[in-house]
């Protein structure tokens, strides 16, 4: 490992009369500094599916820019796992700094140089770099995460800093806008104009890159305060054992991930989970097009309440699960997957005509939905020493990705043709089931209690 990477040791503890101030100030700071950089890392993850419709116009044909877009996928879900190995032993502050700063790069690139966008198997290649540095934010801000808060408050504060996406998500479309305004603008003699879609939000994910170096920090013990365990009296498991030895890759894979029955429950789960989300989510414009007979505009309108229905609902569910379970995920996976369930259902068997309700139904599978998809990220950390947990949650990321989104647009698509929308639905409903069993199983499962010590 790069010597820059590795994780900053310990150094000698504050005077216990600062200890709490500084770890009051620092623990705010870390978690805007994660926040801010976790959210800049989704200004420049979809941002090529603007860039489609100019590329259209170019000649490429649908089908080679579903594969190109596809790139992103397939390297994400792969490098959330190998790269959660290598963050478990890394400096988070810098992992995360360095993955972001690549992908803004080969943004920069596939903006500024014609060449980056002149073939299939070129934009592929790029997507799939950039999709693989993306995979370098989610494991540095777990990483921060169960090192800077406690069991018993984690699932609140995951759930606020999983709205980081949302975030970035959100004000990427206006930040590509603006883009293609500005180059078309004062750049329309050398540039077509939708190179702006990749520039402008590179540009701004550079500057939340630096700020979110700013603000982070490693470990607690790598600034002089105790572990979170100590300092807030609240420990992941009976014994009161606090893991903080660095663990090589193979003691994280083969002792604390591979043989951990609950990540692999989760991680299975995650599949479903997945299934459900991309299922409805991707589908949705087509299937209240032909079955419901939305237009473009109602369509459009549906997928935008079901996204941003789920900010509150993730929020509440990880209230749920510190303050009604306390500490304990899987019970609040398992009801609000019975309510998209019941959601998925009343969607499906709505008859056309009834638009309220296939509204309705959308939100409240968008509301419930996400709730499950942090709760699985958050399990994996929880169930793991916090020396393995980016491993952990790229396992269960490389289950989610591969195998969840992957089957909503392949084996769902084919689905749907040979059998039609009722098939489909079967399969929906069929994955709900599955993924409340799954989560089930950890029902009595709370932080790192399942560790054999």
């Amino acid at each position: 490992m790069l010597k820059l990477f590795k994780s900053a040791p310990p150094v000698e503890r504050l005077p216990e009369d600062k200890i709490d101030s500084e770890y009051k100030k620092l623990r705010f700071q870390v978690f805007m500094g994660i926040f801010i950089g976790y959210a800049a890392y989704y200004l420049i993850r979809k941002n090529f599916s603007l860039a489609m419709p100019y590329l259209t116009e170019k000649g490429f044909t649908t089908g080679e820019l579903g594969l190109v877009l596809s790139a992103i996928s397939i390297a994400y879900g792969i490098s959330k796992f190998v790269m959660g190995t290598v963050s478990d032993r890394s400096n988070a502050r810098y992992f995360l700094f360095a993955g972001l700063i690549l992908s803004a790069i080969i943004n920069l690139f596939m903006g500024f140089f014609p060449f980056f966008t002149s073939s299939v198997a070129i934009m592929f290649v790029m997507l799939f770099l950039n999709g693989w540095f993306q995979g370098m934010g989610w494991p540095p801000s777990g990483r921060t995460l169960v090192h800077w808060f406690s069991v018993s408050e984690r699932g609140g504060k995951t759930a606020i800093w999983n709205v980081a996406h949302n975030v970035g998500g959100g004000l990427m479309a206006p930040l590509a806008i603006g883009g293609i305004s500005i180059i078309t603008t004062y750049f329309g003699a050398t540039y077509t104009g939708y190179e702006g879609v990749f520039i402008l939000p590179a540009l701004v994910a550079i500057l939340g890159a630096v700020l979110s170096f700013i603000l982070m920090r490693d470990t607690p013990q790598s600034v002089g305060l105790p572990p979170i365990e100590e300092y807030r009296n609240d420990y992941a498991n009976n014994s009161k054992t606090i893991y903080e030895t660095e663990l090589t890759t193979k003691e994280i894979l083969f002792k604390h991930v591979l043989n951990n029955k609950w990540v692999w429950a989760i991680a299975i789960a995650n599949v479903f989970v997945y299934f459900v989300r991309y299922g409805v989510l991707d589908w949705a414009p087509i299937y209240l097009s032909e079955e419901k007979g939305f237009n473009m505009k109602e369509s459009g309108i549906a997928y935008f309440l079901y996204e941003w229905a789920g900010i509150p609902g993730t929020l509440l569910c990880g209230y749920i699960s510190d303050k009604v379970f306390k500490g304990r995920r899987g019970p609040a996976g398992a009801v609000f997957m019975a309510g998209v369930l019941i959601a998925v259902i009343v969607y499906w068997l709505n008859p056309a005509g009834n638009p309220m309700i296939d509204n309705i139904a959308l939100i409240s599978i968008g509301f419930l939905i996400y709730g499950p998809v942090m709760l699985i990220g958050l399990q994996a950390l929880d169930l793991v020493p916090k020396k393995a947990a980016g491993t952990a949650a790229g396992l269960t990321g490389l289950f989610g990705y591969l195998g969840g989104a992957v089957m909503a647009n392949a084996l769902l698509g084919y689905v749907v043709q040979f059998s039609s929308w009722n098939g489909g639905f079967m399969l929906l409903t069929g994955s709900c089931v599955l993924a409340i069993i799954l989560f089930a199983i950890t029902w009595n499962i709370r932080g790192q209690e399942a560790i054999k010590h």
